[in-house]
């Protein structure tokens, strides 16, 4: 536990670091420039074939009625583009993690290790690779999860629960591998995910929560659905600072389990003596040769 207090502190106060802070802005000018051009182009269209979709339901026809009875009058005209809104939340977090996996992970591991870890030699047990296909793999049974899990969401307190640690497990998988594929080796890599695993998981499990805090503006978003192409990139960079925050959280916490496995390893490994050549060995079989006196000086 104190070590995992120990990251999460230090990862808050690298992310005001300046380097971090403009590393931030590539994947929001990004992802905000996809985004909005995405909405412009094709948001009202996808919102009117979904509310030509959803009126087709009668019994959600009887509750937007019940509920404009009660006053809530341009509810029907909010409701379609909401819900594409609120579809749209699963992308924009994933597509966020990616960025920042690929944009920022590898210079603040970088950032961590030349500041705090100078000495840890680096030996690249992984690569980029491997790295894009664990995001890949991870990220589309993060989907599968999340589209199984929806009809559990209706449940209050599953709403809550599910999201959270599905984004959780996914940070997991694909920050800690991120973290350690430049320094460690596969060996330690696997030594590190097997003692630590707890703590690793639930690094991700709290990033998951923190990534719910984008959840406030979208619900303004869904109520001012006109005031989405200011809320989206809002949204995009809190998600863009939480999984920033994140690999940071990751760096420290696997960086300084690594320092700790090798520290161990090295005690526990006695050195070992080089013999020393056959050649340079003395027979003490054989007669030392006498040497002739010294010549006696007139």
């Amino acid at each position: 536990m104190g070590k995992l207090i120990n990251s999460f502190w230090r990862a808050a106060v690298y992310c005001l670091h300046p380097r971090v802070i403009a590393l931030s802005v590539l994947p929001l000018i990004i992802m905000a420039v996809l985004a909005l051009g995405l909405g412009y182009f094709f948001f009202w269209d996808a919102a009117a074939a979904l509310g030509r979709l959803l009126e087709s339901f009668e019994l959600l026809n009887m509750l937007v009625r019940w509920l404009e009875g009660l006053g809530l009058s341009r509810l029907r005209s909010v409701l379609a583009p909401a819900v594409l809104l609120f579809l749209s939340i699963p992308v924009i977090v994933i597509v966020s993690l990616l960025f920042v996996a690929i944009f920022m992970t590898p210079t603040m591991v970088a950032l961590v290790a030349e500041r705090r870890f100078p000495a840890l030699e680096r030996k690249k047990g992984g690569s980029m690779l491997a790295s894009l296909l664990l995001s890949l793999g991870s990220t589309l049974l993060a989907v599968v999860a999340l589209v199984l899990s929806v009809p559990l969401w209706l449940i209050p307190p599953l709403i809550l629960v599910l999201p959270p640690l599905i984004w959780g497990w996914l940070t997991y998988r694909v920050m800690s591998y991120d973290a350690l594929v430049d320094h460690a080796s596969m060996e330690e890599r696997r030594q590190i995910f097997k003692a630590h695993r707890g703590s690793l998981l639930a690094i991700g499990v709290i990033s998951g929560y923190l990534g719910a805090a984008p959840s406030l503006v979208w619900a303004s978003g869904a109520m001012f659905v006109v005031a989405a192409p200011l809320l989206v990139p809002l949204a995009i960079w809190i998600y863009t600072l939480v999984f920033a925050f994140s690999s940071l959280w990751f760096a420290h916490f696997t960086l300084d389990a690594l320092e700790q496995l090798r520290k161990k390893n090295s005690a526990a490994d006695p050195p070992m003596t080089v013999p020393a050549a056959p050649e340079l060995i003395a027979d003490k079989t054989l007669p030392t040769p006498e040497l002739p006196p010294p010549a006696a000086h007139p």
